[in-house]
């Protein structure tokens, strides 16, 4: 028994010792440039489930919770992540059509550069063969099937070349349109109250978001008053199949079936994808080709048009990509209007603004019209402040596919070259680039006019840049506009008085509304508002 303990506290201290000593040769890969030196590598999926322990793991949420401190405390732009064992790891994978590598998984860098004063962001979003997509991030996106967004090389630029015709002007259009639509039923459901609350904004915009997406991106109308009939062979109507789309667990986990919310959203996911099948079956087999500018009908189209030689995609590549476009139009955009709306009802003063503006625009018992979305300008302005503040994503990630370098200024104005060791990973940081006071004076104060006249553009990422920008910018700013305007018009939006919270200050009533957590985006944890009649 004494020697068996002895083989293995050998055995242990063995390993203890090669990691060690892997941990000192990762450093040096990197020249030891300055930042996190941990225990636990908690990056990855695993980063949301382990508090901050300092030199042992980063802490749940760290890259929101820290901004651009972490950079301002290292003196430089870029900072490293090292660490002696990872929880989170993925030692081979494919890079981009170059083949396999291993990985030093125990290296990250994180970065906040802006491509208009370093060279070096601009190169990480723009060459795709240098710092390709870390695919295996993503496969909990991969629910009915790859799609755009989790693959890289040759089968990415098919996606690609596919998905990108459906976002066009014409669905653009249908986009206004349709909002406008969607909240003037809205206002009907609220009738003619002076006040409605909400104990939760999301309670709002989540199924504004929803009806959205389902009419510009599937053609399905739906509404606020409908009667939830379930169709035949079906066991919940589309409206609540679109809900279930936050992924917090691989789906091997969730069809255990565990709890009854897990068999709830296995049953969403099921229901969604057999109504996906049912739209494709039925659009191919009709007689009468419908002219529809919807996402869903342009893919489809695009999809049946592809050139002799080309790859079409499957179904089930058809309903990933399909997929996606509803996790991107739904939850995230229904967040960031969830947080603009608190922004608008913490400061009267850009709520007033963004008024008169849109009254301006809008006068009247008029709607407001597509042609003229240029003219808003106040409203994009708050639109991308928000965005800025609260980026729907903390990171963008990358993998280094081959040894090389870059060159940065710190603050103290010397060069700084930082080796960048192939099979590391690499991430703009986004909270500390949309927070970094080199491109944002005073980062913390909600100033939409800094998007007026000139602003970095290039410090600016909430959808990305380079070849894998979000081909769904302009309809997230096409809903995002219409929906603000409509409301702005017609109610003026205040935090809603709660006894329990009588006597918070001004900083702390702020702190509460725009409390926040991780989800497969940003997250409000709640942001209880009134609705205001204007007369």
């Amino acid at each position: 028994m004494h020697g068996t303990l002895v083989i293995v506290v050998s055995l242990l201290l063995a390993f203890a010792l090669r990691r060690f000593i892997e941990y000192k040769k990762a450093l040096r890969s990197v020249n030891n440039h300055p930042g996190y030196r941990l225990l636990l590598n908690t990056l990855g999926p695993a980063e949301n489930f382990f508090p901050r322990i300092p030199g042992v793991t980063a802490g749940n949420f760290h890259m929101w919770a820290r901004k651009h401190k972490d950079f301002e405390l290292y003196g430089c732009d870029i900072i490293t992540y090292a660490s002696i064992c990872f929880l989170w790891q993925q030692n081979k994978f494919l890079c981009g059509g170059r083949g396999r590598f291993e990985g030093l998984t125990y290296i990250a860098i994180r970065a906040t550069l802006c491509p208009k004063h370093s060279h070096v962001a601009q190169e990480i979003t723009t060459h795709r063969a240098r710092f390709p997509k870390p695919i295996w991030q993503y496969k909990l996106l991969t629910v009915y099937g790859d799609n755009i967004l989790t693959t890289e090389g040759d089968e990415w630029k098919r996606f690609r070349r596919i998905t990108a015709p459906a976002f066009s002007e014409r669905n653009n259009k249908l986009v206004w349109d349709e909002t406008v639509r969607i909240v003037r039923d809205l206002f009907a459901q609220w009738g003619s109250l002076k006040e409605v609350s909400y104990e939760h904004a999301v309670d709002l915009t989540l199924p504004t978001a929803l009806f959205v997406i389902g009419v510009a991106g599937f053609g399905r109308r739906m509404s606020w008053d409908e009667d939830d009939v379930v169709p035949p062979g079906h066991k919940m109507t589309f409206k609540a199949s679109g809900v279930f789309t936050r992924l917090a667990w691989p789906l091997w986990i969730l069809r255990l079936g565990l709890t009854e919310h897990h068999r709830t959203v296995i049953t969403a996911f099921d229901e969604l994808e057999a109504y996906m099948h049912e739209m494709i079956r039925e659009r191919r087999s009709s007689e009468k080709k419908e002219e529809r500018y919807d996402l869903f009908s342009s893919l489809l189209d695009a999809n049946e048009v592809e050139e002799e030689g080309q790859v079409k995609m499957v179904d089930t590549e058809l309903i990933g990509n399909t997929f996606i476009f509803l996790l991107a139009g739904h939850e995230t955009t229904a967040h960031t209007l969830c947080y603009a709306l608190a922004l608008l009802a913490l400061h009267p003063d850009e709520q007033e603004t963004l008024y008169q503006e849109s009254k301006r625009l809008v006068p009247g018992d008029q709607l407001p019209e597509y042609e003229n979305i240029n003219a808003f300008s106040y409203c994009l302005a708050i639109l991308n402040e928000t965005l800025r503040m609260f980026p729907p994503v903390h990171s963008i990630p990358k993998s280094v596919a081959e040894d090389t370098s870059i060159t940065v200024i710190n603050v103290a104005g010397d060069k700084v070259t930082i080796p960048m060791p192939s099979g590391s990973n690499i991430s703009m940081h986004m909270p500390g680039l949309h927070y970094n006071p080199r491109y944002w004076p005073d980062p913390y104060r909600f100033n939409p006019k800094r998007f007026l006249g000139d602003w970095p553009k290039d410090a600016f990422l909430p959808f990305s840049a380079g070849p894998r920008a979000c081909l769904g910018r302009r309809f997230t700013e096409t809903e995002s506009i219409a929906v603000l305007t409509m409301i702005v018009l017609n109610y003026k939006i205040c935090i809603l008085e709660e006894p329990q919270f009588a006597e918070e200050s001004p900083e702390e009533r702020r702190e509460r509304v725009l409390r926040s957590r991780s989800g497969v985006s940003m997250t409000p944890v709640r942001v209880p508002l009134l609705f205001k009649k204007r007369v």
